[in-house]
């Protein structure tokens, strides 16, 4: 079983009784569920995440304290850490008697406060450009098993994925990082004989490439330990993850070099085939940097397609 299935069996069997019993007056004004940095959080825990922060457990999410008292949620808390020890053969962690910070009894605004800079989650354009992406991938990875104010639900669909004009604006910046790298510096590198640079560039390209590919998925590329796994479930263009697996641990003596040019405007073409297909771009050429802007071109609001391409990266 995943983790994310065992918590929300185990809130379903044993949280939402004590809830409701605990606390009946307090259900409407609560929200239940698990997302966040975890490895369950993405589906993604094997054997090796229970070594580490993996237990049967949920987030209770409070109002503020003008709404519920300190009394009132030192007694939920109280009620959380009375929840049995051990569900489905899995033991609870004994961490902290309110379940530490991926798990029990929370206060939304400080919740928010944490992860989106704002305490009512209200951010502003250039608040949301600026805010970590593997932030929002957190914030609306995993699951809400319970939202009584609709608030998170709320919050979690606003920001499900980028508005429009920023990801053209995200998506502008990065090609034209990915076409400096990929398809201008890593040929001068070589020329030059300094190979690790070369690397360095390869390194630039994939990684502004993923960032690229997770754009135009409309997702949220998450933290780097789980991008490569992420990219993989990516519906359009998931082929690059084993792509760029081979450019980023081959060396670059002549041969290898070549062939690895050659794949780097590839990948390129893979990726504005996309771009036009999608309406994204009117370029007509192979270069990056020409569809970077033509991507910028499009962007609807003026103020943000004239701010400098690389603005939101």
């Amino acid at each position: 079983m995943q983790g994310l299935e065992l918590c929300e069996k185990f809130f379903r069997e044993c949280g939402e009784p004590m809830l409701r019993e605990a606390a009946p007056d307090l259900w409407p004004q609560i929200a239940v569920g698990l997302f966040g940095s975890g490895s369950e959080c993405y589906g993604y825990d094997d054997a090796v995440s229970r070594d580490h922060d993996f237990e049967p457990g949920f987030m209770i999410f409070l109002p503020g304290e003008e709404t519920v008292d300190r009394r009132t949620a030192f007694l939920l808390e109280r009620a959380y850490a009375k929840l049995p020890g051990e569900y489905a053969g899995v033991p609870r962690l004994r961490i902290s008697p309110v379940g530490g910070d991926r798990h029990g009894v929370l206060r939304l605004p400080d919740f928010l406060r944490d992860r989106l800079g704002r305490p009512d989650g209200e951010l502003t354009e250039e608040e949301l450009i600026r805010l970590p992406e593997n932030y929002l991938s957190e914030f609306t990875n995993g699951k809400l098993f319970y939202d009584g104010p609709g608030t998170l639900t709320s919050l979690r669909t606003r920001y499900a994925a980028y508005p429009e004009d920023i990801r053209r604006k995200k998506l502008a910046g990065h090609l034209l990082l990915a076409a400096q790298a990929g398809q201008y510096n890593y040929a001068r590198c070589l020329a030059h004989g300094e190979e690790e640079a070369a690397q360095l560039a390869v390194f630039a390209y994939c990684d502004h490439m993923t960032e690229a590919v997770f754009l135009l998925n409309r997702r949220y590329r998450p933290y780097y330990k789980w991008s490569y796994r992420a990219l993989r479930a990516c519906p359009v263009l998931s082929e690059f993850a084993d792509i760029f697996s081979f450019l980023l641990t081959t060396p670059n003596d002549s041969r290898t070099a070549h062939e690895k040019g050659g794949i780097l405007e590839d990948v390129a073409g893979m990726l504005i085939s996309v771009l036009q297909e999608e309406g994204l771009t009117e370029a007509i050429c192979t270069d990056l940097e020409k569809h970077a802007y033509s991507v910028n071109d499009s962007i609807g609001d003026a103020a943000l397609r004239n701010r400098h391409i690389l603005y939101a990266v």
